[in-house]
């Protein structure tokens, strides 16, 4: 198999880490789809590259959504899982999006808190107006910092991590992601996916102890504006 693209797609990877910037359409843990997930994928990868007899190592520690593009951190060892594990439940891994959205923002920038209940049935989150037992706390502060010709580019630093959460409370605040049609987007995007990825991430590693800040490269496909593109 070619693995090329799985090669020039990681971002940062050591004995402990590999960081790969996803793609849209891919999973990052199997479902009930049956498709191949991006961690079985990898496994194969680093066993064909490393020459290894045995079976692979790499634990999720964290999901993108499958419309959802961007840096994807796994575990290579059992110790690194268990420390990822403890630091993203500990609020100690900074996520930092880019949502291309429909329609921009009243304020430039703002924090927004929701209580949010998840529909399994539906796959989908809504806002309510009070908390109740099966709602939970979501928050994320936003900044509106480009324009393309139609659409509004906003980054977003998640704070909490609930389930389709950005792209509930971004679409509840009238801004709904370009190609989202679960959350009121009026169009389908070509690819299937949606104007949103997991853009930089920063973190202490759970071994070195040193502080990684790492970056996808910024989707063509967005048609983003120069001034964007060259930051």
């Amino acid at each position: 198999m070619d693995y090329s693209d799985i090669a020039s797609r990681i971002v940062y990877e050591d004995n402990h880490l590999l960081v790969i910037d996803k793609k849209v359409g891919e999973i990052v843990q199997g479902d009930k789809t049956g498709d191949e997930p991006l961690s079985e994928t990898l496994k194969a990868f680093i066993k064909e590259r490393d020459n290894k007899p045995g079976n692979v190592f790499l634990g999720v520690t964290h999901r993108l959504d499958r419309p959802v593009s961007g840096l994807c951190i796994f575990a290579k060892t059992s110790k690194a899982l268990e420390r990822l594990n403890a630091m993203f439940r500990d609020g100690e891994v900074h996520k930092t999006y880019l949502a291309l959205c429909c329609a921009a923002p009243a304020e430039k920038e703002g924090l927004l808190e929701d209580w949010m209940e998840r529909n399994e049935k539906l796959n989908k989150s809504f806002i309510t107006r009070k908390p109740g037992p099966k709602a939970k706390l979501a928050k994320l502060r936003y900044r509106h910092i480009a324009d393309t010709d139609r659409y509004f580019l906003l980054e977003v630093e998640l704070l909490t991590g609930r389930h389709h959460q950005i792209r509930c409370q971004l679409s509840h605040m009238g801004c709904p992601i370009k190609g989202d049609l679960k959350y009121g987007a009026p169009r389908s995007n070509r690819d299937g996916g949606i104007c949103l990825q997991a853009h930089s991430i920063r973190f202490i590693h759970p071994v070195k102890k040193e502080e990684l800040l790492l970056e996808a490269s910024l989707p063509q496909s967005w048609k983003l504006p120069d001034e964007v593109l060259k930051a």
